[in-house]
């Protein structure tokens, strides 16, 4: 006669349950019980692999022109000027007259520093990730970091932003591959019906397409190979991060051949303050690596891999981003990316126009490809996480926690986020609605290095595989960069970004804080 469990008493660490934490070796042996444990399969090189795919999308082939050249516009109302020119502009002249005209001066070759001063910033955040993966191997990553630091409303907080992150991301990154993909078929010969193959609705008006079928198509297939297992969808992403860090390298062997060096000249047109903005353009490249953090459950030994696997995906993608920016901004002069398809697509615009052969040019445009589907696994799997730690904990319904008897993974978690994501994009277009993903990532990455300082004071003596050095420091100066980051987005983007956790709060307040472990 078998002999039932006593589940673990729950201890409260405030008398209020808005800031109750969870114990961290609580949340260590709910992760090991029978019928929600996942299995243990990735090794070092696989996180740093999830953390590439995160990280190296098509914004590598297309966003390095863009910031060199420089944005020139006129905002149409305050709605979408930045928070920080209202600040400045304010505090300056005592109002708003100055604000609607504004842009970001062009960074020019000197781009590549902007590379890499901005990951100079993400490894800040990207440190104090590190120790909580390392302390804390559970998936859920910011959000279970939140739970286990601030409390279970900052918890909640942190995962419902998380969910708008990678819910918004993989939207706009599905209708971006259905578009590429569409073209580079066209250059081919093989036209897909704009009916089926475009937006329904975009512009705030019906473009009379029935749906967007190839942006659906992606996400469906990449789902179905999530709930396979974990070790399947690793394996296929290495994969696709080797033949997009080759196509890189293709590039870079082609393009190093084609470079001028007096297009170098002036390094640095704007000076250190196009340095700057340019760093504010390139920054989102960056954003993904945290990712790694999800994969703690899978992990075979998180302790040791998952710090590794976060700082190498950013040394990696920095080497890849400077190498890139170095020889395009080489190539052709950075005034030539300014618009029209230069702007759009440069590394093939400036292939085509130098010559290069079409067989280089074909590499770049799979690895173009290649680097979108990765990006979308690694964010479909990230997402599916988070709703199942989050049902772990009782704040979402039980079903989002169920673990696949065969396959090991959160089916029905991964189906979910599949359909979330797959719908929208066969029937939106989102442009500046991608911003509400960076807020979201800043917000998370801010919360995690506050959670680094908490922890060396409530639990000092709490081992660390990772240690965060000069502890308070580095995470203060991690936070100051991304509130300053934060404030450098559009006003609409914080207006949603509020409305989107007023809404969550509400569901908090009515449903997930009565159901948790902490209500009684």
């Amino acid at each position: 006669m078998s002999q039932s469990i006593e589940p673990a008493p729950v201890r409260r660490t405030s008398d209020n349950q808005l800031f109750c934490c969870k114990s961290i070796d609580k949340l260590i042996a709910e992760s090991e019980s029978p019928g929600q444990r996942l299995q243990k399969s990735l090794g070092p090189w696989s996180l740093t692999a999830l953390g590439i795919g995160a990280v190296i999308g098509s914004g590598i082939f297309i966003l390095t022109g863009t910031a060199a050249a420089g944005e020139y516009f006129q905002a149409p109302s305050i709605l979408h000027a930045q928070v920080l020119d209202i600040i400045v502009n304010f505090l300056r002249g005592g109002g708003t007259a100055q604000v609607l005209m504004h842009g970001r001066p062009p960074a020019g070759p000197s781009i590549a520093i902007s590379f890499f001063l901005v990951a100079v910033a993400c490894s800040f955040a990207g440190l104090c990730y590190a120790e909580l993966a390392s302390m804390i191997p559970i998936a859920g990553s910011a959000y279970t970091y939140s739970y286990a630091t601030l409390g279970e409303i900052f918890a909640w907080i942190i995962g419902w932003d998380l969910i708008l992150e990678y819910v918004v991301s993989n939207v706009v990154v599905a209708i971006g591959f259905s578009a590429y993909a569409k073209a580079q078929l066209a250059s081919f010969g093989l036209n897909l019906p704009d009916k089926w193959s475009t937006p329904v609705w975009e512009s705030g008006h019906w473009t009379g397409a029935y749906f967007n079928f190839p942006a659906f198509l992606i996400i469906f297939i990449l789902t179905v190979l999530l709930v396979r297992g974990i070790k399947e969808s690793a394996e296929a992403n290495n994969i696709m991060v080797a033949i997009k860090i080759g196509a890189i390298l293709v590039f870079l062997m082609v393009g190093g051949a084609l470079v001028s060096p007096g297009n170098w000249k002036p390094f640095a047109p704007s000076g250190f303050g196009g340095i700057v903005t340019g760093g504010a353009i390139v920054f989102f490249t960056y954003i993904g690596f945290d990712s790694v953090s999800t994969a703690a459950e899978e992990s075979r030994n998180p302790q040791r891999d998952l710090p590794f696997g976060i700082i190498a995906s950013l040394i990696i993608c920095t080497l890849l981003y400077v190498g890139v920016s170095v020889v395009l901004l080489g190539m052709m002069k950075y005034t030539t990316f300014v618009s029209g398809e230069a702007a759009e697509a440069p590394v093939a615009y400036a292939l085509k126009v130098l010559g290069a052969s079409r067989w280089s040019r074909s590499i770049i445009v799979v690895g173009a490809l290649t680097g979108m589907i990765s990006s979308l696994l690694v964010f479909q799997y990230g997402q599916a996480r988070i709703w199942y730690a989050m049902s772990r904990d009782r704040l979402f319904p039980k079903f989002f926690s169920a673990v696949h008897p065969r396959f090991k993974t959160p089916h029905v978690s991964t189906w979910i986020a599949g359909f979330v994501v797959g719908i929208p994009s066969g029937i939106f277009a989102v442009s500046d609605a991608a911003d509400l993903s960076n807020i979201g990532t800043l917000f998370a990455f801010a919360l995690v290095s506050l959670g680094v300082i908490i922890l060396r004071r409530t639990q000092p003596d709490r081992p660390r595989v990772f240690k965060v050095p000069l502890v308070p420091w580095f995470p203060l100066i991690s936070i100051v960069l991304c509130v300053g980051l934060m404030a450098g987005l559009t006003v609409i983007t914080w207006v949603r970004f509020v409305v989107w956790l007023v809404l969550g709060l509400m569901i908090y307040i009515f449903y997930s804080r009565h159901r948790s472990e902490f209500a009684k």
